[in-house]
């Protein structure tokens, strides 16, 4: 895949040949978006999308897909179709490789996501649910078990339907894991845990969406049992994604729905997720109030690398950036520009908007994004320097 760098006022525009992955009206889905990609460990990608049957409406008719790739993106497979529940719209894949588990020695796969039985602004007024489930493979993706239904481990639901003693005074409503991949630690105290950013609502909607708040849940077990970590003390917190950071620590990367301020937040852990013991917005990370992926890719002099991906305009779902970070996401030293609209409008849609982000190499990124009013979703690499 032929690469193209050309340096502009400190910023390196990637240009690059791009490959199709999920093309809109084809395979049986007016739309594909919320892409999500792993690296399983002989080495093939694995492409993940939502499949929305009926147009680009967030609610209705929505499966989740996959895609494979056996040469580093550069050719994909046909289209497999891993979780589907009739005409209920099925959201957010979130893929992990769970490498630590001694049953699986060549690695489980989970992909985590929700379910909706309403639009999210009728659940957010107290009508319906969200539910939260997971799926695994133990073969690298090419069948899939019965999905497990984890909702009343992670979510705190109102809802006598599923919790008729109302053993959650909270009244959460609208629920969202991560869309992205989730994280696994690879070594130190927290060896082996898989935390699942995610946010809610709670009660009714509050001015400025500040009705929103990010947190997140994690399993030890390998997904026998679920922990909820605390929320984190930011109002409008929204979509998340998090990646460990050098002393055990954790940093979650959130959208700020609230729109006051267009830059991501983060917030940092100690203790693995369950608790934050610092939320900050960091005004490097300029934000269309969009999806964001983060990823930890090595280490550098002591410091984790983090890898950053986002459309990174105030004003337009644009510009969509990669950024690298040797000091474990404190500053942004290096930055890509993936892909840039033309100018040209339709409909309101952006340009580029999520993505998410794998390892291909030591300097090599793989781009897994939406591009062009959510016509496609394509694949690119990215040799950082």
């Amino acid at each position: 895949m032929a690469v193209l760098l050309i340096m502009c006022f400190g910023t390196a525009y990637a240009q690059q040949k791009e490959v199709p992955v999920f093309i809109s009206g084809t395979d049986g889905y007016k739309t594909f978006r919320i892409p999500a990609i792993i690296a399983l460990p002989d080495g093939d990608l694995l492409a993940f999308a939502e499949g929305r049957v009926n147009g680009m409406d967030d609610f209705g008719d929505i499966d989740m897909v996959m895609k494979r790739s056996k040469d580093k993106g550069k050719t994909w497979s046909p289209m497999q179709v891993v979780a589907g529940a009739d005409n209920l719209q099925l959201s957010n894949p979130a893929p992990v490789v769970d490498l630590t588990d001694p049953a699986y020695p060549q690695g489980r796969i989970f992909l985590f996501y929700n379910t909706g039985t309403h639009r999210e602004g009728d659940i957010i007024k107290g009508k319906g649910i969200k539910h939260c489930y997971y799926i695994t493979s133990a073969d690298g993706g090419r069948t899939w078990a019965a999905p497990v239904d984890i909702t009343l481990q992670v979510h705190r639901p109102k809802q006598p339907d599923i919790d008729p003693a109302f053993n959650f005074a909270e009244d959460w409503r609208y629920y969202a894991n991560t869309p992205g991949h989730v994280m696994q630690f690879p070594e130190g105290i927290f060896k082996g845990r898989i935390f699942i950013a995610a946010n809610h609502t709670a009660g009714k909607a509050l001015p400025g969406a500040r009705h929103y708040v990010a947190h997140g849940y994690y399993t030890d077990d390998h997904g026998k049992t679920f922990h909820l970590g605390n929320s984190i003390n930011l109002p409008g917190s929204n979509e998340s994604i998090a990646a460990p950071l050098s002393g055990n620590k954790l940093m979650m990367n959130s959208r700020n729905q609230a729109k006051d301020v267009k830059v991501r937040i983060v917030s940092v852990s100690s203790d693995g997720g369950a608790t934050w013991d610092t939320t900050y917005f960091d005004h490097q990370l300029v934000d269309a109030v969009c999806q964001g992926s983060i990823l930890n890719i090595g280490t550098s002099k002591g410091k984790n690398i983090l890898a950053f991906c986002n459309a990174a305009d105030s004003l337009e779902r644009d510009n969509l950036t990669l950024r690298i970070s040797f000091d474990d996401g404190r500053t942004w030293k290096k930055s890509y520009v993936i892909y840039k609209g033309d100018g040209s409008k339709k409909a309101g849609y952006g340009y580029a908007a999520y993505s998410d982000i794998v390892q291909l190499a030591r300097k090599k990124i793989g781009v897994l994004y939406e591009k062009d009013h959510y016509s496609s979703i394509v694949f690119t690499v990215v040799n950082w320097k």
